[in-house]
């Protein structure tokens, strides 16, 4: 098991770099990635182990809480995303856009955003009962003399148990909202209406079937569990931090999380899997590797999905994919051309 850096001493010294490489943003304790060593660490578990004998939900949780789920607060936990599910109202909003002239992300985002308005004015109602002591930006109030300023930035608020629920409630309606809306934007993408959820699928399942329209294999809905896993948590990326940073200022759970997603379309983020998706629908053929890759060399271009700029061993992602996309071509003849 790797050994964890203690926990730091506010206020601490750091060198940081063009984009904020180097700026050390807070103490987590919920993941831990070591690039030189290809470690990827959730709440103390390895993610191999995790992998291995946990699934989407038992691992969002352990994310949410710190630990495993009992048997009943699994069960307890899944039949409030099977809840949160169903969201036809935004599904119908969804469905007045023009979705197929849209990116993925995009549409995503949008959802997010429909997701927050059957909420209605609620949201920033309750975050204004949550903090009633922030209530306009400092930077726009004039001052008769110069502050006093704290020697680290403060970000505590008086909260109780009851508060902390609610908040960990609306996380679990933007996972499971957001999976039937990823569900709704392949339907419509593709020409076809949405669906509804079906209760007796878990998570993976049913993103499967509200895609395809049919159940899952058990391998299929297994190789998707996996990558869900492997997809919940990497410490402070990108849109972690955006996410983060409009959080820090109040705003509701769909707005933060919509910059995270506007982060995460970047090419230098997760827009990369877009290009490599382009990048093979350009190639076409294994008989056209050469060539393609010839021409690219001339043009000084990047070929996309190779390296990564936190991971200098092997990605550990990557080890655990390899295998299991080999095991789902094999059971899917059309995948091997």
């Amino acid at each position: 098991m790797p050994e964890f850096t203690q926990s730091l001493n506010w206020p601490i010294n750091c060198t940081i770099g063009p984009g904020l490489e180097g700026a050390i943003v807070c103490d987590t304790k919920i993941g831990y990635v070591n690039g030189s060593k290809g470690w990827l660490i959730y709440q103390g578990y390895d993610i191999f182990d995790l992998c291995a004998h946990s699934s989407f939900e038992e691992v969002s949780y352990l994310l949410f809480h710190g630990k495993l789920p009992t048997k009943d607060e699994l069960a307890s936990f899944k039949q409030k995303l099977n809840l949160y599910r169903n969201i036809p109202q935004t599904i119908r909003q969804l469905d007045s856009f023009n979705i197929e002239g849209m990116s993925p992300m995009a549409s995503l985002r949008l959802g997010s955003e429909l997701m927050r308005q059957q909420k209605g004015n609620q949201i920033e109602e309750h975050m204004q009962l949550l903090y009633p002591g922030i209530s306009a930006d400092e930077d726009s109030i004039p001052m008769e003399k110069k502050p006093v300023g704290e020697e680290k930035a403060i970000y505590e608020f008086e909260s109780d148990e009851n508060e902390s629920t609610e908040l960990i409630e609306n996380c679990y309606q933007c996972i499971a909202g957001l999976s039937s809306i990823m569900g709704a934007i392949v339907r419509l993408r593709s020409g076809h209406l949405p669906l509804e959820p079906d209760p007796d699928l878990g998570f993976a399942a049913n993103l499967l079937y509200m895609m395809n329209g049919k159940k899952p294999t058990p391998l299929e809905e297994r190789v998707l569990d996996i990558c869900l896993i492997l997809h919940a948590e990497h410490g402070i990326n990108a849109s972690t931090f955006a996410t983060m940073v409009v959080a820090s200022t109040l705003s509701d759970i769909y707005f933060s999380v919509g910059a995270g997603i506007a982060a995460l379309n970047g090419p230098l983020h997760g827009g990369a899997n877009q290009k490599v998706i382009s990048t093979l629908e350009e190639i076409k053929s294994v008989d056209n590797v050469k060539s393609w890759y010839k021409k690219l060399r001339a043009e000084n271009g990047k070929v996309m999905g190779f390296g990564h700029r936190v991971y200098k061993a092997y990605d550990p992602r990557a080890r655990i994919l390899e295998p299991l996309a080999k095991l789902l071509a094999n059971d899917k003849p059309q995948m091997q051309e």
